[in-house]
């Protein structure tokens, strides 16, 4: 019986902040493959395991949830002054698609380590020991990231005892900085595109509330807890098992993305998963993690819950907590508002693993309200290095 052999791609499979996701270097994936289109969507699907009618991935390298259903293409940068140009795909679990709409903020952990361990860093550039910064092209939406790597006896240093709630294991600390995050360069390209801090947002069947829309990090529906009947202090457990409350959600995304102009008429928003996120907001309270862990409302500033790919997130998108660490530091804002009011440079929010604390730099200028950069602090280790394999006709 004639069967086709299976091709093995050179891969890495890296865990980044509270995400997984298997990296590539473009010059090793196949010639096809090294362009944009459909022969390198159909790869990653099957290196993947996707689409999946049994929505598990048993027969790929993703984990089922969308904080393990990644990938991410790197190169050494055409961009002047920056070292290595990131691509990702968020992967759908059940649909033959891969969604090149936004960036992973917790994947971006990693990109820096992968780059100067894959030779995709300027040796010259790479200390016998201390800090190396990385400048990563962000190529989904056009940004610059600053990663800040540390490096011991030549090499990525990923063991250390930084603590990343929504992270079993402890590892080197990574910071970064998402450098002029705000504006996608879509939805009027404005870092809100309605021109308002706040708006009420009318979605049919559901009803009509306040939000904030924000391109920052990547764009994102705020919302207030209490006005979809939540108090902030939702586990996944309370969301994603709850058909309805799904729904709910899926439409206030679609509804949203329409009015923020990223999107022309809602059954577009079917075809745009990764984008926009919805996320909603809490006055802080009492709380326990789903480690078990409690959270008091005194160690933080507000809660946030957010859905990714139309569940709620385990802990927080890395984009998404830029996304807030941004809204915060503009007063008005729901988040801000949530968290107290007033000027404030970061935060500390509660998410459903525990707690994260970003900072943001933001300013008006001609009535224009922009930030010039928001920082966090993650962590990545690599787990599995070699090849992945995938059926010589997946592509």
């Amino acid at each position: 019986m004639a069967h086709v052999p299976q091709i093995r791609v050179p891969a890495t499979y890296i865990r980044g902040g509270t995400s997984k996701g298997v990296f590539f270097r473009l010059q090793d994936l196949p010639q096809a493959c090294q362009v944009s289109g459909e022969a390198r969507d159909k790869l990653l699907l099957r290196v993947i395991g996707s689409p999946d009618p049994y929505g598990k991935q048993i027969d790929g390298m993703g984990g089922a949830t969308s904080s393990t259903s990644k990938t991410v293409i790197l190169a050494k940068s055409e961009k002047a002054d920056h070292d290595v140009d990131y691509l990702f795909g968020q992967v759908s679990i059940d649909k033959a698609f891969v969604d090149w709409s936004g960036n992973c903020g917790n994947l971006s952990a990693a990109v820096g380590a992968f780059a100067i361990s894959g030779g995709l860093v300027d040796a010259r550039r790479i200390p016998q020991s201390g800090t190396c910064t990385v400048r990563i092209w962000q190529a989904n939406i056009g940004k610059t990231i600053i990663a800040h790597v540390q490096i011991t006896n030549g090499e990525v240093q990923e063991t250390g005892d930084f603590e990343l709630d929504g992270v079993t294991f402890p590892a080197a600390e990574v910071q970064l900085e998402f450098l002029d995050p705000a504006d996608e360069g879509e939805g009027g390209g404005s870092m809100f595109p309605t021109g308002n801090l706040v708006d009420d947002l009318e979605v049919p069947g559901v009803g009509t509330f306040k939000a904030t829309m924000i391109n920052a990090g990547i764009p994102t529906i705020f919302v207030n807890a209490e006005d979809i009947g939540y108090t902030g202090t939702e586990l996944q457990e309370a969301i994603n098992g709850d058909a309805k409350a799904l729904t709910m959600f899926e439409t206030i995304r679609a509804y949203g993305a329409l009015r923020m102009g990223l999107i022309a008429n809602v059954d577009e928003a079917a075809k745009r998963q990764h984008t926009p996120k919805v996320a909603f907001v809490a006055k802080p309270k009492d709380y326990v993690a789903s480690s078990g862990k409690p959270v008091a409302a005194a160690d933080v500033d507000l809660l946030v819950r957010a859905l990714s790919m139309g569940k709620l997130h385990h802990a927080m998108m890395g984009t998404a907590a830029v996304a807030i660490g941004t809204a915060a530091a503009i007063p008005g804002t729901l988040v801000n508002l949530a968290a107290g009011g007033g000027e404030r440079s970061a935060v500390r929010f509660g998410h459903p693993s525990g707690t994260l604390r970003v900072g943001a730099e933001a300013k008006q200028v001609d009535g224009e309200w922009t930030v010039t950069k928001a920082i966090m602090s993650r962590s990545a280790r690599v787990l599995m290095e070699g090849w992945v394999r995938v059926p010589g006709d997946a592509f």
